[in-house]
């Protein structure tokens, strides 16, 4: 019996010996990285580049790139497939844009928060300084004397010292 991963006439053909309807040899150099149970995988990428120039790129890379050979062109036949005209590059323009919109949004947002931190500490600031009466702003601190023992609120029952 032969490794598992290994083709052999017994086991299933892969994805491209399926679909180009030829038995799988044991070399196949599709083998590894189009198994017999991802059909679409293949078939997006013969056609966008052809079983004969995607055997041809793979035989001329050392075994350890071609999987990540095999991961772009697939990446890029998958993409050619949804988008005929711009392929990958329709999705990286698309992608700029969501980063250029983000971005923008960030810097509003970044700027009111700014705004906000300023606000906030001008108004502890006059808060700290007792410049904040009665819910309004006043140039000088001042205090406030409030009598009691009638129940309207006149001005003559407040009076302001400074």
């Amino acid at each position: 019996m032969r490794e598992t991963g290994s083709k052999s006439s017994s086991m299933s053909p892969c994805a491209a010996c399926k679909l180009l309807r030829r038995r799988c040899a044991k070399d196949c150099v599709f083998a590894p990285y189009f198994p017999s149970d991802e059909p679409q995988k293949f078939a997006n990428v013969h056609k966008v580049f052809g079983a004969s120039n995607v055997n041809k790129m793979l035989q001329d890379l050392p075994l350890e790139q071609r999987g990540d050979a095999v991961s772009s062109m697939v990446y890029e036949a998958n993409a050619r497939v949804r988008d005929p005209i711009y392929g990958c590059v329709g999705a990286i323009s698309s992608l700029q844009q969501q980063v250029a919109i983000l971005k923008s949004q960030l810097a509003v947002a970044q700027a009111e928060i700014v705004q906000l931190r300023v606000c906030q500490n001008n108004l502890s600031h006059l808060v700290m300084n007792g410049m904040i009466l009665n819910g309004s702003a006043t140039a000088t601190p001042t205090t406030t004397t409030i009598t009691t023992g009638t129940a309207s609120s006149s001005p003559d029952n407040i009076s302001h010292s400074g």
